[in-house]
């Protein structure tokens, strides 16, 4: 998938569980991009502070330079015309006006490199990333390890009290499930196993 000769341009999405590679498998790519002497451009929205303020990074540690954006809006306002690579990590904390924005710029002959979760804590799929495989020209699902049997997992469980679909978290807050050991609704915390009024 690196080595694509058209004119157009197109979208790619790498999508799957947390814990599944999508941030290293982004950074790769945008990186031969780099080394093919491209201008790469990379953004990544401004709630997800977990391990840098202005870089996305993996959980492997691997990182490289971001613009921090409030809305997938900002990416137009802040991107250098001179940019043919643009990479947008966590796309799931975008609004759904990434997937036109993302369609704009493959229209311009961009090359768009989109990473981000497919499901939340529920395995509900997690907008926009259905409406941006639907459009991408290239789908890529990773996958992680199940943290309790060592299958391929799918799932990114949630290991702490919240109804709030969006928890921005890390280790210790999730983990990532195969489909057999992946509970939409988790037993609430001990304590409150002995607290009718929890």
């Amino acid at each position: 998938m690196d080595v694509i000769t058209q004119e157009s341009g197109w979208i790619e999405v790498i999508t799957g569980s947390m814990y599944s590679g999508k941030s290293e498998e982004l950074i790769r790519r945008l990186r031969r991009a780099e080394i093919a002497r491209q201008r790469v451009q990379v953004f990544k929205p401004k709630i997800d502070e977990r391990y840098s303020t202005d870089h996305i990074v993996s959980h492997s540690e691997l990182k490289m330079p971001s613009v921090v954006i409030d809305n997938a809006a900002e990416i137009l306002q802040k991107l250098d015309p001179r940019t043919s690579v643009i990479g947008i990590d966590e796309a799931q904390f975008f609004d759904a006006t990434l997937v036109e924005i993302s369609n704009r710029l493959a229209g311009l002959g961009k090359r768009v490199i989109i990473a981000g979760l497919d499901m939340d804590y529920r395995g509900i799929p997690f907008e926009p990333m259905p409406q941006l495989m639907a459009v991408a020209e290239y789908v890529t699902k990773a996958h992680a390890i199940c943290v309790v049997c060592g299958s391929p997992a799918n799932y990114s469980q949630r290991t702490v009290l919240s109804k709030d679909r969006v928890l921005v978290g890390a280790a210790g807050m999730y983990e990532a499930r195969c489909r057999k050991h992946f509970d939409p609704n988790p037993v609430p915390a001990t304590e409150d196993l002995f607290n009718p009024n929890a």
